[in-house]
């Protein structure tokens, strides 16, 4: 008896600490892979290293609060470029823009507001810049909203994801044609995303008010290129061109309105393998500034490098009857510019 206790309590006093040691090692070995993930992805992501001027240029950038926004404009405005920072929360923007400024020693930075969820707002913000400007060498399509589950309608009654996604930058950049064309060579980037392969246009339901919002990202994704694609078309021979680009997975604010407990899992996941936001906008930076692009039109890139579409993505017959959707969603006037 006295010897089965001893031989018990000799064998807990190994034990413990065995397994004490191997968890230490399980863990230290986790934390290492998770560093080593970071490390490859942060020193393989693509990035714009030339050091192209933008001076006396202008540049307007949506939705540039946070995120690739505020680092696209913040890249802009340190090449020397004009920035009109185009924002729904005049605030936060004001605080970005002085932020900017200070950083890059640049003054030329100004604040309009606009939010791509209403049309009104956006026919204001387009009347103010054809008023106010001479020229308009870039517009980068920034601005992005994403839900999970809540359902959302904009002012003008369609489904809050596509309108701001989709209809509300389609809507703009018939109102800044003119302005673009007159200033060429000019650009238009528009922000896509690799998740477009998750979600497929509808266009017997161009308003899909009833569809889950989170799916409609990836949806209105889609529509960002096929846009870019029947866009490009259009505009062949006016000097203004087009291209679309993924970013990348970014740690960024448009997931804030993931809820818990899906968020908690999404804040692990971004801080160990999402890209930074400044990592996230060196695509949007490349085609809005590489001399080597002024004639390029009609792509889609992905880490500062072109990269290929799926074959519903790249359907210009899709993208055409998107296009005649969109006209009619966004209300078209016989006054409004054509594309």
């Amino acid at each position: 008896m006295i010897v089965a206790e001893a031989w018990k309590a000799s064998y807990l006093f190994w034990v413990f600490p065995v397994i004490f040691v191997l968890i230490i090692f399980a863990v230290l070995g986790l934390f290492g892979l998770l560093l080593a993930v970071r490390l490859f992805a942060k020193y393989t992501c693509g990035r714009f290293r030339k050091n192209t001027r933008m001076d006396g240029k202008t540049v307007i950038v949506t939705g540039c609060t946070s995120g690739i926004g505020k680092e696209t404009a913040r890249e802009l405005a340190n090449r020397g470029a004009r920035v009109i920072m185009a924002c729904r929360n005049l605030e936060a923007a004001e605080k970005i823009k002085g932020e900017i400024i200070d950083a890059t020693k640049n003054p030329k930075v100004l604040v309009k507001k606009l939010d791509l969820s209403s049309f009104a707002s956006i026919r204001e913000f387009a009347e103010d810049i054809n008023k106010t400007e001479t020229k308009l060498d870039v517009l980068v399509h920034n601005a992005g909203y994403a839900n999970t589950f809540k359902k959302q309608k904009t002012v003008d009654d369609l489904e809050m994801t596509m309108g701001t996604n989709h209809y509300g930058p389609f809507l703009l950049t018939h109102l800044l044609i003119d302005l673009l064309k007159k200033s060429a060579p000019s650009r238009i980037v528009v922000v896509a995303s690799s998740l477009y392969r998750l979600g497929s246009v509808n266009l017997e339901n161009p308003n899909p008010v009833d569809s889950l919002p989170g799916y409609l990202y990836y949806v209105s994704k889609e529509a960002n290129i096929l846009f870019t694609k029947e866009l490009a078309r259009r505009l062949e021979g006016t000097g203004v061109t087009v291209n679309c680009l993924h970013p990348g997975l970014i740690d960024t604010g448009i997931w804030r309105s993931v809820p818990a407990p899906l968020s908690w899992g999404l804040t692990l996941i971004n801080k160990c393998f999402f890209k930074t936001p400044q990592q996230g906008c060196q695509t949007s930076v490349m085609l809005a500034v590489d001399e080597k692009l002024e004639t390029v039109t009609g792509r889609y890139y992905s880490d500062c490098s072109e990269s290929s579409v799926s074959r519903s993505a790249s359907d210009m017959g899709k993208a055409r009857k998107l296009w005649e959707v969109s006209e009619k969603m966004v209300k078209l006037g016989e006054d409004d510019p054509r594309i």
